[in-house]
């Protein structure tokens, strides 16, 4: 199972600006006047619309600059997110939850980068039953679809199991989520948490959708029915 994190299991959109600044000045030597809009997109693409936006133009060596500035600022920050940032409801009981079932990895497929995923969750206490090695991370340069199939192909490394869309699935807040999911081969869960509404979810093609993460129970169930019973390990 893959999480995707801000706006899902996690709201730390001001420490993110702030950092997200912070590299920017460090990388170009000027203020940050606009920051590109994340709508679910990974971090090396922010980089390079929000360089651009702000009348950079972009070189070779901007994005590994800016990743690496980027990973600084937000470590720098980490103790802010707990207090300016929120766990989204239900999210500790859900990947609790979760993790009871036989034979799930839980993991994470997210435009941020993976350094900063870490810091997100470890500052809510959900980083426990998340397996980073696996997960799908900004700074690997590729759309979220392709991300997924990379974090497949690492749990097939390390299970020896081939996953596909009968035991691959995807939980998410934004249509890009469900995009992904369906290009990438995943069944989708679809969260009404964050960026787009219940009927967006749907309509994008979202397999269910769920108001939040509330209902632990409710969670579980969606996970167990969207996975195979003849193969029950999941990621």
């Amino acid at each position: 199972m893959l999480w995707n994190i801000d706006l899902t299991l996690v709201d730390v959109a001001i420490v993110t600006r702030d950092a997200y600044a912070e590299a920017f000045r460090v990388v170009t030597g000027r203020p940050l006047v606009k920051l590109a809009p994340a709508l679910g997109r990974p971090d090396s693409e922010i980089v390079f619309e929000t360089l651009a936006v702000n009348g950079i133009v972009a070189e070779d060596a901007h994005l590994p600059k800016f990743l690496s500035a980027l990973a600084t600022a937000f470590a720098d920050r980490r103790k802010r997110l707990a207090e300016e940032g929120r766990m989204m409801a239900g999210a500790k009981d859900a990947l609790k939850a979760v993790a009871r079932l036989d034979g799930v990895i839980q993991t994470v497929l997210t435009g941020t980068i993976k350094s900063n995923a870490v810091h997100k969750l470890k500052a809510f206490g959900l980083d426990k039953h998340i397996d980073f090695d696996l997960g799908g991370y900004g700074e690997e340069v590729y759309p979220k679809a392709t991300l997924l199939q990379v974090a497949q192909g690492r749990a097939k490394q390390r299970a020896g199991t081939p996953f596909t869309v009968a035991n691959t699935v995807v939980i998410g807040d934004s249509t890009r989520d469900v995009q992904a999911a369906k290009i990438g081969g995943a069944a989708m869960i679809g969260v009404a948490s964050g960026r787009s509404m219940a009927s967006e979810l749907r309509e994008a093609g979202a397999d269910l959708v769920l108001p939040d993460l509330t209902n632990a129970s409710e969670v579980v169930a969606a996970v167990a029915g969207l996975t195979s019973p003849l193969d029950r390990k999941a990621v």
